[in-house]
């Protein structure tokens, strides 16, 4: 084994190290999380709720890990209401946007420790006092029921096909449709976006490889729900969320998109930021000309038409070689009252019984010891 691979082992699940820091990450990310969760209220602008929440993931990474040189945001805080499909993170200048009673949110926020993020959101909604019903309440239960199909389907064996297929299944049962656009990405050290996709709805434009799940690996799974045709698209919100595009550089001749640039490469070389983070003065023109030369991907602000809903649950997850373990959540739910269910489709309830604990491998004995006592898995 050459250095680069052993380089690159060292980084891997393998390592007791980098599961702890992966956890690390997921305990702050979920603190985060119930804290922007209790802070929501109605009349509350979603910029300040935003800030909010990078703010209380700096103050906790600093507080809780004094030893980590590199840690922070792996993804900054994005509230997006009803039929906003995601990316919502406006800037302080930016027209309010009030929360209002009732309305069905998204919050998505990620933390990396050491380059090893931990990505999550989860949908709620707001001053609740009685259980929702009709479309909201179908789009939550097919995004929570689907969320964790999928969780149980990330194990060694089984295919990226087989989860979108079931995302599929949950659409239909609670009589809505899976968001296009939408990839669950497996994700590595410094990398959020790693090869390996599982799609949420396939479309004519876009398709992704088959591939078979393997120990070891971390996903990020993330499940979209919409009561609308599932085409989210971009209206008038202006994108605030970008990521550097580690691969191409480009000799920018302003001064302001040089100086924006290299904040960027010091603060966030591998992971998604908002212009929230970066100098308020030359924000706005730099990065106009730093995205028109293609060195950083940008997170749209996308939305389905007028009066739908949308719902999410995203997480980050490790194949570890005896159980899938989901490093997010638990979360309150809100609280809904379909009158869809999956009770009676036996695939689906299939899977929702499947262990996340799998059956260990036993060492290989002589020949001799009977067959009787091979240890089963619990599948309760």
């Amino acid at each position: 084994m050459d250095v680069e691979e052993d380089v690159e082992q060292d980084l891997e699940l393998s390592n007791p190290m980098v599961v702890e820091k992966y956890k690390a990450a997921a305990e702050v990310a979920n603190r985060v999380m119930i804290a922007v969760l209790e802070h929501m209220a109605p009349g509350l602008n979603v910029g300040d709720v935003c800030a909010y929440g990078d703010k209380q993931i700096e103050d906790l990474v600093q507080a809780s890990l004094k030893k980590v040189k590199h840690k922070g945001i792996a993804f900054p805080t994005c509230i997006s209401i009803n039929n906003c499909a995601g990316h919502m993170s406006p800037l302080p200048d930016d027209p309010a946007i009030v929360i209002q009673a009732g309305d069905l949110v998204k919050v998505q926020l990620g933390v990396h420790v050491d380059g090893f993020p931990s990505i999550v959101s989860h949908s709620w909604i707001v001053a609740q006092t009685a259980p929702a019903t009709g479309r909201i309440s179908d789009v939550v239960c097919a995004a929570y029921y689907a969320s964790e199909c999928a969780l149980r389907l990330v194990r060694p064996g089984k295919k990226n096909t087989d989860i979108t297929d079931v995302i599929r299944k949950c659409a239909d049962a609670f009589h809505v449709q899976p968001l296009e656009g939408v990839l669950s990405h497996q994700m590595k050290h410094n990398c959020v976006d790693a090869n390996n996709v599982i799609i949420n709805r396939p479309d004519v434009d876009q398709q992704v490889d088959e591939f078979t799940f393997e120990v070891n690996q971390v996903y990020c799974l993330d499940v979209v729900m919409s009561t609308g045709e599932g085409k989210a698209k971009e209206i008038s919100s202006r994108t605030t969320v970008f990521k550097r595009a580690v691969d191409r550089n480009y000799q920018l001749k302003l001064q302001a998109s040089r100086q924006i640039l290299a904040e960027i490469n010091t603060k966030f070389p591998n992971h998604p930021f908002s212009l929230r983070s970066l100098d308020e003065k030359k924000r706005r023109m730099g990065i106009s000309d730093i995205a028109k030369h293609e060195l950083v991907d940008s997170y749209p602000v996308l939305w389905e038409r007028e009066g739908e809903f949308i719902a999410q649950f995203q997480f980050t997850v490790l194949i570890m070689p005896n159980s899938t373990v989901r490093l997010n959540g638990p979360f309150p739910l809100p609280h809904v009252s379909s009158e869809f269910s999956v009770d009676q489709d036996q695939e689906i309830q299939e899977i929702l019984k499947m262990n996340l604990q799998r059956k260990k491998k036993r060492a290989k004995k002589a020949a001799k010891t009977p067959a009787a006592g091979a240890e089963k898995m619990d599948t309760a």
